[in-house]
């Protein structure tokens, strides 16, 4: 986050320097400038920063998101956060590895015989009766693309013109793998960082559902972590998500 951070200021400067002509305008500059006057995010911005594919102003709103969250871990380290936003950090798998390392280490178990449970709430993380989780950790950010999430706690249909359905707080806890055990009514959800999914795949997540699994499997149901367009800080009552 520091480079990426340091990079914007150190391009915005040369740009503004080369403005009062105190530098040469470059051709890097001249890209900059270009990607900025049409809200896309700059190449050189991108290569250091998360995988994203939001334009320029939904993309700095997002990395204030990010920078708030680091900055509150930082200025409170020992106090464990509720929930965390899974989608506002670069790397979330290392997050998911350090509930497994925890549980690792409590119940002196093998990492490499653990996994991501997910257990999805009916609660949002604004509510004010949310509790610390006995176990793992309260995460959102979630996404579901080709389906939505009911209330009753499972998948169902899209609703017409609607591609994404917000996912509410997930508890997401080390379990250990059983071989040869196939859950029922559970559709083995991918996770990626974008819509674009390619090489972002994150993990794969256990969501409840009526249907067989083979019916959102066909219809490549995923949860998204980074959608396009769509704020990670919104509250529904108020704001609708889109």
């Amino acid at each position: 986050m520091n480079v990426l951070i340091n990079e914007i200021l150190r391009a915005l400067s040369d740009v503004d320097l080369a403005f009062k002509g105190e530098l040469t305008m470059t051709e890097q500059m001249e890209n900059l400038m270009s990607s900025i006057n049409t809200n896309r995010v700059p190449g050189s911005w991108s290569n250091l920063a998360f995988p994203s594919t939001r334009p320029l102003s939904s993309w700095l709103d997002n990395l204030k998101h990010r920078l708030d969250q680091l900055n509150n871990w930082k200025e409170d380290p020992v106090s464990i956060p509720k929930v965390t936003f899974l989608n506002r950090l670069f790397n979330p798998q290392s997050f998911l590895t350090a509930i497994k390392q925890v549980y690792s280490r409590e119940k002196s178990q093998e990492l490499n015989k653990l996994y991501i449970q997910t257990d999805v709430l009916k609660k949002m993380y604004w509510e004010a009766d949310l509790q610390q989780p006995r176990e793992g950790a309260y995460v959102f950010g979630f996404q579901v693309e080709g389906a939505r999430w009911d209330q009753s706690g499972g998948l169902e249909e899209s609703e017409p013109k609607k591609q994404f359905s917000v996912v509410p707080v997930i508890n997401c806890r080390a379990v250990i793998v059983q071989e040869g055990k196939e859950e029922k009514g559970v559709y083995q959800c991918p996770v990626y960082k974008t819509e674009n999914r390619g090489n972002t795949f994150v993990f794969v997540a256990q969501m409840k559902t009526k249907f067989p699994p083979a019916k959102w499997i066909l219809a490549g149901v995923a949860l998204i972590l980074d959608v396009e367009g769509v704020s990670d800080a919104y509250d529904p009552k108020k704001d609708p998500p889109i």
